[in-house]
């Protein structure tokens, strides 16, 4: 009796608690704001913002073939629930506008514009700036165009510090050329093998498919023009915002060692991070441990705004 008893109540709740896991899951996509801004050139950027609206701003932007999902885990972590999170597709990615003109993607300016337009029309006060390898190159040119005046700090996670630099970037010469292949199947393929380079721990299937479908969204126009994309670095030179370089040592796609020697070159004031056990995603292989970090540094870089 006491078996069946404990069935029945088992087949009873099994329902209720479904959906308080399916409620639960909605509130936290509901939680997400989505809104666009139009840049000058008339990219629509979709826009995402997070968490607490009154806590210390962080803008994150996503590498090569990414998306806003790439943050996913920062958005979940709890250690990040009391900081404002605002996300964009960049252009050419995910839910943003995908232009077919070249210069689109190879003017540094367009890029730093968009995420100047981003960080004005969402009134962030002083973010923090967090570019993941691509995302790095992105934080160059607005640093070079618009300067520190208007952020908090930023964070080069497993950044591109400059393109073309054989001795900073990983030699996969097969990938990048399939990247740009005409056949589907095969560029499919590269992206893949690309995706999977990002990671020294491969996250679970699902997110990997995820992330996978994200990648093949991107323009292909992109794809062919970025690589061409201007990287000032007279910006980062000349910032006195704190600056953080966040790699993973074990990074298959960034010379880790060679890209923070550079921008330590470049900018002596940088401060330096490495997970031993990470790739070149430490914010996904490492979450908690990143988000951590990431607090910390936000929570520095405002005192020392509020000081200035």
């Amino acid at each position: 009796m006491h078996l069946l008893f404990s069935r029945t109540w088992a087949r009873a709740l099994f329902p209720i608690l479904f959906a308080m896991l399916l409620g639960a899951s909605s509130l936290l996509h509901a939680a997400t704001r989505h809104t666009t801004v139009t840049a000058p050139d008339g990219v629509v950027l979709a826009v995402q913002e997070s968490g607490n609206p009154a806590g210390p701003a962080i803008v994150l932007i996503h590498g090569l073939l990414g998306s806003h999902m790439n943050w996913d885990a920062q958005r979940a972590s709890p250690a990040l629930q009391g900081y404002r999170l605002i996300s964009y597709d960049l252009r050419g990615h995910g839910r943003s506008s995908q232009p077919r003109d070249a210069k689109a993607y190879s003017e540094g300016r367009r890029w730093a514009d968009d995420l100047a337009l981003v960080i004005a029309a969402t009134g962030a006060h002083k973010p923090v700036l967090v570019g993941w390898s691509l995302g790095g190159v992105v934080i160059s040119n607005y640093l070079a165009a618009h300067g520190d005046s208007r952020i908090g700090g930023a964070v080069y996670v497993d950044g591109v510090i400059e393109l073309g630099h054989p001795e900073q970037i990983a030699p996969h010469p097969a990938i990048y050329r399939d990247l740009n292949a005409g056949d589907l199947a095969t560029r499919l393929d590269a992206q893949r093998a690309f995706l999977a380079l990002c990671f020294a721990t491969r996250p679970n299937q699902a997110t990997f498919e995820r992330l996978l479908g994200a990648a093949a969204m991107a323009s292909w126009d992109m794809q062919a023009s970025v690589f061409a994309l201007d990287v000032p670095l007279g910006g980062l030179a000349q910032s006195q915002v704190p600056i953080m370089l966040l790699y993973g040592a074990r990074d298959a796609l960034v010379n880790t060692s060679a890209a923070i020697a550079r921008a330590r070159q470049v900018n002596p004031r940088a401060t330096q991070l490495v997970y031993a056990e990470s790739g070149h995603a430490p914010f996904t292989e490492e979450p908690e441990r990143f988000s951590r970090d990431l607090a910390r540094f936000v929570d520095a870089a405002a005192t020392r705004a509020a000081q200035d």
